[in-house]
């Protein structure tokens, strides 16, 4: 557990207990790790910036709508040489990295998970919901989040035990706790397998006429943020990376909410299977009302 700095002053009225000189500790390292990513991030987020409207080189990875561009990989590489260089000790899950064949390994060690643009299809056609992903993990447990769209100027960011933040502001989720109100976001995915579209549009077909209604941001971070942000009340989708589903989750949490497997119980972040929602209300309903479905390989 990490102790916020606004809650040192309470020692003596007993309301928390006195962290000892390791948490301290632990406490500045995130503050510093969480500057230094969000620095990076932001100038990554300007490259983005400059490229988006310009013509793209696009390569093919899983399908013919499974993107990666030029500017993916400089991202990433911007993003991991820079860190590295800072905290030579930690590790990292990129998603061009893993597609060029470096492990997916989440081990105890500080390890940054990182998607470079996460809805490149959205960067490629230069509509505006792409974002850079970017989370901390140490023994396994997120710690920093930062999920930043430079078109719209949305920065969502956390840290654990002290809440979740747009802009500087914070946020919170949805106090909607009745299913036929609920906002779901869903996604397609990039892969067209003929068992996991029936799965997709079976599951489009069951919500579409028992909530208020379906909606997809083509990037499962910026769907995530929208739940975190209290503008929907779930997401959920099969076929993401755990790339795709690092920072979110520390996003959402900290504003309220819950991210768990779309099955019930908790999340495994590699069965690349996700449900986030507001409430353990929402989640669970959903949960019930959906068409399971197994992605393979696991991340």
């Amino acid at each position: 557990m990490f102790f916020v700095r606004g809650a040192l002053s309470r020692y003596n009225n007993y309301l928390i207990p006195k962290p000892n000189k390791f948490q301290i500790r632990m406490t500045s390292n995130i503050t510093t790790f969480y500057d230094a990513a969000l620095k990076y991030t932001k100038t990554a987020g300007e490259l983005i910036l400059e490229k988006i409207s310009h013509s793209k080189n696009i390569e093919l990875k899983s399908s013919e709508i499974d993107l990666v561009t030029e500017t993916d990989q400089q991202v990433e590489k911007l993003l991991i040489q820079n860190l590295s260089k800072d905290f030579p000790d930690h590790k990292f899950i990129g998603e061009e990295s893993v597609a060029g064949g470096s492990q997916c390994n989440l081990t105890d060690a500080p390890t940054w998970i990182i998607d470079p643009i996460d809805g490149t299809m959205n960067f490629v056609h230069t509509f505006p919901h792409s974002c850079i992903s970017i989370a901390l993990f140490i023994e396994k447990k997120p710690q920093v989040a930062i999920i930043y769209n430079p078109m719209l100027k949305q920065l969502f960011t956390a840290l654990k035990g002290q809440g979740a933040y747009l802009n500087g502001k914070k946020i919170q989720v949805s106090k909607e706790s009745d299913f036929k109100k609920a906002l779901i976001m869903m996604e397609f995915g990039t892969s067209r397998d003929p068992e996991k579209m029936k799965v997709v549009l079976a599951n489009q077909n069951v919500l579409i006429n028992q909530v208020h209604g379906l909606r997809a941001l083509g990037s499962a971070a910026l769907d995530m943020a929208m739940v975190a942000l209290g503008a929907a009340e779930a997401y959920f989708e099969f076929g993401i990376h755990i790339w795709d589903i690092a920072a979110g989750e520390l996003i959402i949490t900290e504003a309220g909410g819950v991210v768990m497997d779309p099955s019930g119980g908790p999340i495994d972040r590699f069965s690349r299977r996700v449900l986030a929602a507001n409430c353990r209300e929402i989640a669970e309903e959903l949960s019930k009302k959906l068409v399971q479905y197994q992605p393979t390989p696991r991340d």
